[in-house]
């Protein structure tokens, strides 16, 4: 027989399994805020992906990037970047073209900054394949970026993994990713991109990604933790 002390047990376990998940999400993405009293070279970045499917074939993607020097408050650029694309192949492939606004606040010394405005015109093409769990996704991006009085081009390839840790719709999974850019004039290595990461897939539709970024400069580099917000409807 259920006594007083069993019920409440049984209440508390059933509290916790309800809401476990959503506290560990709760203190991932409260991470980057405790940090910011801590003196280092850890940027942080914010970042929201979006994607409305208009029918079978098309799609509109949007993005907004919040990126800091430090883990808040200390900008370092606003990217909002929104295209149209079209998927073939049984959505394995998709075509998109697209438009990038990009604010950049650069360090000039110590104590100065340097507003740097971007209108950038981009043409991509996704790739993806399944090897049994494992999703791989291979991105080609060329890009027109105007710099100011500057016209530049340059080329990105994305290659990313993602390793679901159950079957079930709602799980964690494992990411990383790699991006080398190349500009087409001198100075053609641009940068590199490697991360890792740690996400939830609350269903098809939403999950949310918590991870660390080298970003690898010619001569020197810089770290960033990366939170983002992966939305599809």
């Amino acid at each position: 027989m259920l006594n007083y002390t069993t019920i409440n047990f049984m209440k508390i376990t059933l509290f916790s399994r309800k809401y476990l998940k959503i506290i560990v999400l709760s203190i991932i993405f409260l991470l980057p805020h405790t940090a910011q009293s801590q003196e280092s070279n850890l940027g942080n970045w914010l970042i929201y992906i979006g994607n409305k499917k208009l029918n079978q074939k098309w799609n509109l993607h949007h993005e907004v990037q919040y990126r800091n020097y430090d883990a808040v408050g200390d900008l370092e650029q606003l990217l909002l970047r929104t295209g149209l694309g079209y998927s073939f192949n049984d959505n394995k492939n998709n075509f998109l073209v697209g438009y990038g606004y990009i604010l950049s606040e650069n360090y000039i010394n110590l104590n100065e900054k340097l507003t740097v405005n971007e209108h950038r015109v981009f043409q991509q093409f996704v790739s993806k394949q399944n090897i049994k769990k494992l999703k791989l996704n291979h991105r080609y991006r060329f890009e027109q970026r105007f710099v100011e009085d500057n016209l530049k081009f340059r080329f990105r390839y994305f290659a990313s993994i993602n390793l679901p840790l159950s079957s079930s719709e709602n799980h964690y999974y494992l990411s990383a990713y790699n991006e080398v850019f190349l500009n087409t004039t001198s100075a053609v290595f641009d940068r590199n991109r490697l991360y890792g990461g740690l996400g939830y897939s609350f269903n098809k539709n939403l999950r949310i990604e918590l991870g660390y970024m080298n970003q690898f400069f010619e001569n020197n580099g810089r770290d960033q933790i990366n939170c983002i917000a992966f939305l599809t409807f």
